[in-house]
């Protein structure tokens, strides 16, 4: 009777650790999320709807932030695919995202209303676009755009609510970091 229960006990270990072993396998996050990403501090609660299942997080940015350049871009990446780009354009002035001219980088364009500094913004399916002053050493103003593909999102209402306070955390950081005053 001794016997039978060391074997079951021993079974059922067994089986425990072949099912966490075989889930292990299946996939998921292997990485560490990053806590910055080009110089900017990440909030992971704000990125983590936009993240895969993957190896391996890294960023990978072209002359982002160098206000010689004017523009330039910051990917946030699972194995090879970005989860997350960050633009920032330096430009003279504050544009409206809700210009005509702008509707073309947009699928279903909203105003994003009550933002929490001054600026303009637009919030579409897989983008968003913010428009602010930023009276910096190097920088009149500047607009932030943050892109993630919506993939097979099964709530687009939730994937947009997620890019907004992404790009409402982001924002902030990015104006901080270009040393605006306003």
């Amino acid at each position: 009777m001794m016997h039978t229960r060391k074997t079951r006990a021993l079974t059922c270990a067994l089986t425990a650790a072949l099912a966490l072993s075989l889930a292990a396998c299946d996939g998921g996050r292997e990485y560490t999320v990053l806590s910055e990403a080009c110089g900017i501090p990440l909030d992971e609660a704000k990125l983590d709807p936009f993240l895969v299942d993957g190896k391996e997080m890294r960023a990978a940015d072209q002359d982002f932030l160098d206000p010689s350049e004017h523009s330039g871009f910051c990917s946030i990446i699972v194995d090879s695919e970005p989860v997350a780009v960050l633009r920032v354009d330096i430009v003279d002035k504050v544009y409206d995202p809700m210009d005509p001219s702008e509707a073309f980088r947009f699928t279903n364009r909203k105003k994003m209303d009550d933002l929490p500094f001054e600026g303009l913004g637009a919030l579409g399916d897989n983008q968003s676009m913010v428009s602010t002053d930023c009276k910096g050493p190097e920088v009149d103003a500047l607009i932030t755009y943050v892109s993630a593909d919506p993939g097979d999102a099964e709530d687009i209402d939730r994937h947009r609510s997620a890019l907004r306070a992404l790009t409402l955390d982001l924002v902030p950081k990015v104006k901080k970091k270009l040393r605006c005053t306003v």
